[in-house]
């Protein structure tokens, strides 16, 4: 990997001293600034290879590390301005000739669950919910590869073993959770994990038993986020991105109302 782009500030301005205490929206502005530009002084870019969403295309992603005492208000910033995480670091798309893959959020103070998303609940209600420290199990790694094996046996992840799978729970600077689903029975159906920032949650991984698949477990979760994140009072939950009439993708326009990140920033995504 080379290094991309260097951030630079072009109004010139220094980071602003002890933004804690301004109280005001102009000042708390500042702070994000600041915040965002320390995170893109160590900006890159990974080399060319196929996409793994839309046949025929290339990708290529920037990305910069998330380390340190600000990391977590790093990644929240990172987050509004279209990035994810994976293990240590945030990454978006930045492809020279595609602009399908589109930050998707779902507003979740709005949303109400329709007559197919009240089934998916009910055909679930067996379910329970246990959140715990982001710890790889051996358990879970059997249904992550079980998972792949069924839905995504061609991608890049399928030859993850215990160490890789490790290090995709384990390796994270930042506010992150692991949430296991077992049925009436105890048998392990799902895994979710997530991350928290100051304005909502962000799925970062979500996988189920695919013997389960007609139940949507996959669904569920989501769902489960949803309510999480409204029973705390945060507005949004970050689904990552979306490829608008790609099915392992477009799913996540479901949960209305959802944001898109465009040109003139959140906009909310009309059906």
């Amino acid at each position: 990997m080379r290094p991309a782009m260097l951030y630079s500030d072009p109004t010139g301005r220094p980071p602003p001293a002890r933004t804690e205490e301004i109280g005001n929206e102009a000042g708390r502005a500042m702070a994000r600034e600041a915040r965002l530009g320390e995170a893109l002084t160590y900006l890159y870019a990974t080399a060319l290879q196929p996409c793994p969403y839309l046949p025929g295309q290339h990708e290529r992603k920037l990305f910069t590390p998330l380390r340190g005492p600000q990391a977590v208000a790093q990644y929240g910033d990172l987050l509004k301005a279209g990035f994810r995480r994976s293990h240590t670091i945030a990454y978006r798309p930045a492809c020279r000739t595609c602009r399908a893959c589109v930050p998707l959020r779902v507003r979740v103070n709005d949303f109400e669950p329709g007559r197919s998303l009240r089934r998916v609940l009910k055909a679930n209600a067996d379910l329970t919910a246990d959140a715990q420290p982001p710890a790889a199990r051996a358990e879970h790694h059997a249904l992550f590869l079980r998972y792949l094996r069924a839905r995504h046996h061609d991608g890049e992840m399928a030859s993850m073993d215990f160490d890789d799978y490790r290090a995709m729970v384990e390796e994270s600077f930042v506010d992150t959770t692991l949430v296991a689903f077992h049925d009436s029975t105890a048998a392990l159906v799902a895994v979710c994990l997530y991350d928290r920032v100051n304005d909502g949650f962000s799925g970062v991984y979500m996988f189920f038993d695919p013997a389960r698949q007609r139940q949507s477990p996959g669904t569920t979760m989501i769902l489960w986020l949803i309510a999480r994140a409204r029973a705390l009072g945060l507005p949004y939950l970050y689904l990552g991105y979306w490829i608008e009439g790609r099915g392992n993708m477009a799913y996540k326009a479901r949960f209305r109302p959802v944001e898109i990140l465009g040109p003139d920033g959140w906009q909310r995504l009309e059906a």
